[in-house]
């Protein structure tokens, strides 16, 4: 079933733009929800004609978007978070998270048009941000422990310390010096 996007849905396709979905998708959730409507050869017409009305305000929007997606160039986020022993984190840091951080640095960034996995681990990520059709940023996420500052950097490999020779394990034993429970 072809469906015409009214508004745009992550992951479907972005606004004015002709899709195929489930028919029961369609029927059930897009259009009564006013998402979308049906791709009749008489709403193609019509689409095409406003796409045309609107070219110079979507090159606007576009250039717009652009803009705001090279404030995020070079911007990395660093998240702190408590962690367990084991680098797991208490919670996760998802999308809301991420756009608070952004905020924090005098961006401001929709949480619903930023996508990534829900981070569950200590390490580095990287989250995507959708400002229009052909206009997305990757941003990298880091997530450390909180409390925890950053470690110094590696030594050289001339400075790095000579390899610990392990000591040979005897393997030399009898039944006899297996204790028992007697």
């Amino acid at each position: 079933m072809q469906i015409i996007l009214k508004e745009d849905i992550i992951g479907l396709g972005y606004k004015n733009e002709i899709v195929d979905v489930k028919p029961g998708y369609g029927r059930n959730y897009l259009i009564p929800s006013g998402k979308g409507v049906i791709a009749s050869p008489s709403a193609k017409k019509i689409l095409a004609e406003n796409l045309r009305q609107q070219a110079h305000k979507i090159e606007a929007q576009k250039a717009a978007a652009q803009k705001r997606a090279d404030q995020l160039e070079g911007v990395e986020v660093k998240v702190e978070a408590k962690v367990s022993t084991t680098g797991v984190l208490y919670g996760s840091v998802n999308a809301g998270i991420v756009a608070e951080e952004l905020a924090k640095k005098g961006i401001e960034v929709d949480r619903k048009i930023i996508t990534m996995h829900d981070i569950k681990n200590v390490g580095e990520y990287e989250a995507t941000v959708h400002f229009f059709k052909d206009v997305e940023v990757k941003v990298p996420v880091i997530v450390v422990a909180e409390g925890v500052k950053e470690a110094p950097a590696a030594p050289a490999a001339e400075e790095a310390p000579a390899a610990v020779e392990e000591a040979p394990v005897e393997e030399d034993f009898d039944e006899e010096d297996i204790p028992t429970a007697e």
